[in-house]
């Protein structure tokens, strides 16, 4: 699938780009995805915004609590191919937990960065998020109890070297097919200029 052309075309449909990441297998849609520039996934981000919202289950599927489900992502910042892959982790939290999600990033850098640790929360009720995405990476927000086995140390997003990535800001995300979506992130002072992709692993 050449979905970086696909993006560029004046008259694509969401719709139709989410039938075809469907029909590919997990490597096929992480390929496709990993065609895409600044501008294409700016313009992915765009178009998503006329697909069904995204919802809590397209981040964990059917995993049980404290089950971490990963999901490949792939950022448009003009870096070294090394530097735009990483991952976003996320779970329900354990049994006798809150219900809500929460996650962490994980790549190459992240012993220099740190795990940029999230909760995820629903935009409903705030008309300015909700414009955004149906659900937001708020790394404003950590996890507030226990973790899975094997994730880092828990460690918020205003401590070390991760305050010039993670602090302050927010992934808005937005549904693209079954297995994709397309985030933004929004730092204090607006929209930042780049967008990412995230592919469920399973």
């Amino acid at each position: 699938m050449d979905l970086a052309s696909r993006l560029c075309d004046p008259d694509a449909q969401i719709a139709a780009i989410g039938d075809e990441l469907d029909g590919l297998d997990h490597a096929g849609r992480v390929r496709a995805l990993e065609s895409c520039g600044i501008k294409e996934l700016g313009r992915l981000f765009e178009l998503a915004a006329d697909a069904p919202p995204i919802d809590e289950a397209h981040f964990v599927a059917e995993h049980g609590r404290g089950q971490p489900v990963a999901h490949d992502g792939w950022n448009s910042l003009p870096l070294p191919a090394i530097a735009r892959r990483f991952q976003k982790v996320f779970a329900r939290p354990e049994p006798g937990g809150r219900s809500r999600l929460f996650g962490y990033n994980s790549s190459p850098l992240r012993y220099a960065i740190g795990p940029g640790y999230f909760q995820l929360v629903p935009t409903a009720g705030n008309a300015e998020f909700e414009s955004r995405g149906a659900w937001v990476v708020d790394y404003h927000l950590i996890p507030d109890g226990p973790v899975p086995a094997g994730w880092p140390w828990v460690v918020p997003n205003w401590v070390g070297p991760q305050i010039l990535v993670y602090n302050g800001t927010r992934d808005f995300m937005r549904r693209v097919s079954q297995h994709v979506c397309v985030g933004k992130p929004w730092a204090r002072t607006g929209a930042l200029p780049f967008c990412f992709s995230l592919t469920r692993v399973v």
